[in-house]
């Protein structure tokens, strides 16, 4: 038996808290920003300029036609100001997504790679946060890029504006927990396309491009159960200002997101890896 294969098997005979738990979750990060670096800069910067393209679309292209929206709390903006924020929203989803679905599928089934860092003294729980940290910090350079166009537009409206920024990593760590756990379980590229059935209708329906009263109430129910509307109405009501005891449920929505998928990750690389 090789060494390799030998510290598994030691990890998995430590049991409890060590047996999933090394506390150097950094070192999965650092081996990320270092295959980063031979990575097309181009596709590293096309999820800066989605949202800003959809912004420039649809924000100045639409806002002259539409006048100004009422947003949930009763607050009337600008179209553009309306989306934005939804946008921004939207852009941290698509990035945790991508990051903890396609790079995480490939690296589990393809390059094998979590195999090798699970014969090391990380643990399960290491190599989850690691890789979430990761999109994280990718999703953080986009929001602070997509902050900086918005303020330059005048679209932030309200100097709570910059708490934006710590919403769009719970968002994007919600999202990224959930969508690693999903793809724990996937086996083929064709259960991929899953993943987008799913998100874009969240996208489309989540008052992102329009207020959510626009539907019946039985719809509007259906869209307050989906993660992405409370990401929208939370980021939404920092930006504009209107602040209400409700973004604490939009809070603890995500943080629910996180721990189960942080619990169903975890286990699922244990059960993979160390069973």
């Amino acid at each position: 038996m090789t060494a390799a294969t030998q510290a598994p098997d030691a990890v998995a005979r430590r049991g409890g808290v060590r047996a999933l738990w090394a506390g150097n979750p950094g070192a999965v990060v650092q081996r990320g920003l270092i295959a980063a670096r031979s990575s097309s800069w181009a596709v590293v910067l096309s999820g800066f300029f989605e949202p800003v393209f959809y912004l420039a679309s649809m924000g100045i292209g639409l806002s002259s036609l539409i006048g100004p929206v009422e947003t949930s709390t009763g607050m009337e903006v600008s179209y553009a100001a309306f989306i934005a924020p939804a946008l921004l929203a939207v852009s941290a989803m698509n990035g945790a997504i991508y990051d903890s679905t396609w790079n995480v599928f490939f690296k589990l089934n393809y390059g094998k790679l979590y195999e090798g860092m699970l014969s090391t003294s990380l643990g399960p729980l290491d190599v989850a946060l690691g890789e979430i940290l990761y999109a994280l910090l990718r999703g953080l350079v986009y929001a602070t890029g997509f902050m900086i166009i918005m303020q330059i537009a005048g679209l932030n409206l309200a100097w709570t504006a910059i708490l934006a920024l710590p919403a769009v990593v719970l968002i994007a760590f919600g999202f990224a927990s959930v969508g690693m756990a999903v793809t724990s379980y996937m086996k083929a590229f064709q259960q991929m396309d899953w993943i987008n059935i799913v998100l874009l209708p969240m996208f489309l329906f989540s008052a992102t491009l329009y207020p959510i009263t626009i539907y019946p109430e039985f719809i509007q129910w259906i869209v307050m159960a989906l993660p992405l509307w409370h990401g929208v109405e939370l980021v939404r009501g920092l930006t504009t200002g209107a602040l209400s005891p409700a973004m604490w449920v939009h809070v603890a929505y995500y943080v629910a997101m996180i721990t189960v998928g942080l619990i169903f990750t975890t286990k699922r690389l244990r059960a993979l890896f160390l069973g």
